[in-house]
């Protein structure tokens, strides 16, 4: 049975129910879906017109570092402002809000020099950042019956909208002409996006308004579980943005062709859409989703030790069980939605986790690639994201046990 238990100078920030939700849900999942798929994009489609865009501005290999540093440092910032202004303008104005500054960013960053540059992906990124923290809400708010399903669908078009960022913006540079019309066709998107939000919250018939007290409401900072939550959040993004960063490296100095190895880890991310789809609903209907988290992170404890100790031997193997390991992100943000009883909390809870836990992943790259050049090779850098695994084993089977902050 479930318990509502609801705070009423709480309800206003996370508000999105409204008279006439079997109506609107089906409006509202459309807006969430394509929210999703503007999560990944801005980031991904950048690696594969990076040395484009470096030769075209003369820039250095630290600037593309920053560039490429900026999204989780921006997830971690705006993650944690993200409760703040739900709370001040409502959720549905918050995500509107969102959008239009990633859009904004999307089409500022492609209008002039590096600094430009690195101003509108920080625009873009925080508007990101905010859609992060905000959506489980949405999710534990508006589908209370169906968060894992909602979850899962969430993830999987996150998941494939990277994907759809790397694949398709490459093209849309031989199409367009270069990588600014490439990189700036993506605030159309974005604008898609908003449009649909909008007509969403009208759906609802409900306004979104400020918060009374804004202010107020209990900290989750002393919250033991909230910080179990936020450490297994934190421990698989580390390895999910050290593996981005650097798999393809890995890959390339086991022998396998630069083609190949971006073909392998795209597959690592579309291996995710599935597992999204199909666990992450299975998983939110159990009591609790420790059985799940261990089973996937199992995955990717093989996949890295045979990147350790045999990279050669099987890349699409290896590939395969690391991308079964990364699809824990979606049972990051089940748990999550699972682990607070009311909407407010579960603002609090992913702010904190994904603020925290995003600002911890940022040393992911820098850390495993640090280690590859003091160690002349991988070996060591992917012992320490074995240790890590284990350490989030620990953590996942914690946050997953039925319990609420």
């Amino acid at each position: 049975m479930r318990v509502e238990h609801r705070e009423p100078e709480l309800d206003a920030a996370v508000e999105v129910r409204a008279p006439g939700v079997v109506a609107a849900g089906a409006l509202l999942a459309v807006a969430v879906v394509l929210t999703a798929l503007n999560l990944r994009p801005a980031i991904t489609g950048v690696g594969p017109m990076l040395a484009e865009m470096r030769q075209d501005l003369g820039v250095s290999v630290v600037w593309a570092g920053v560039l490429t540093t900026l999204p989780t440092l921006c997830f971690a910032g705006a993650g944690l402002a993200a409760p703040l202004l739900a709370r001040r303008a409502g959720i549905g104005a918050a995500i509107a809000l969102a959008l239009a500054a990633l859009a904004a960013g999307l089409l500022l960053r492609v209008l002039d020099g590096p600094a430009v540059v690195l101003g509108g992906t920080l625009v873009a990124t925080a508007g990101i950042a905010l859609i992060n923290v905000l959506i489980p809400v949405v999710i534990k708010d508006s589908f209370p019956a169906r968060i894992g399903v909602l979850t899962g669908v969430y993830t999987a078009a996150l998941q494939g909208g990277g994907a759809l960022g790397s694949a398709v913006t490459p093209r849309l540079g031989d199409t367009l002409g270069g990588w600014r019309p490439a990189l700036g066709s993506w605030a159309v998107l974005a604008v898609v996006a908003l449009l649909a939000w909008i007509l969403a919250a009208r759906g609802t018939g409900r306004a979104p308004r400020p918060a009374d007290g804004a202010g107020r409401g209990r900290s989750l900072l002393r919250n033991r579980l909230a910080w179990i939550v936020t450490a297994y959040f934190g421990l698989q993004a580390f390895y999910a943005y050290a593996a981005m960063g650097w798999f393809p490296q890995v890959l390339m100095d086991a022998g396998v062709a630069r083609d190949d190895a971006g073909l392998l880890f795209g597959l690592v991310s579309l291996i995710a859409v599935p597992i999204s789809l199909v666990v992450a609903p299975m998983a939110a209907r159990r009591r609790g989703q420790s059985p799940w988290i261990v089973g996937l992170s199992v995955f990717g404890v093989a996949g890295t030790i045979g990147l350790m100790l045999a990279p050669s031997w099987s890349p699409l193997l290896w590939s395969i069980l690391v991308g079964l390991g990364m699809s824990t992100f979606s049972l990051a943000l089940t748990v999550i939605a699972l682990r607070a009883r009311t909407g407010a909390d579960t603002a609090r809870l992913s702010g904190m986790a994904q603020g925290f836990g995003y600002l911890f992943a940022a040393l992911g790259p820098f850390l495993f690639g640090l280690l590859h050049d003091l160690a002349h090779g991988w070996t060591v850098p992917l012992a320490m994201l074995l240790g890590l695994l284990g350490v989030q084993i620990v953590f996942g089977a914690l946050a997953g046990r039925h319990r609420f902050v």
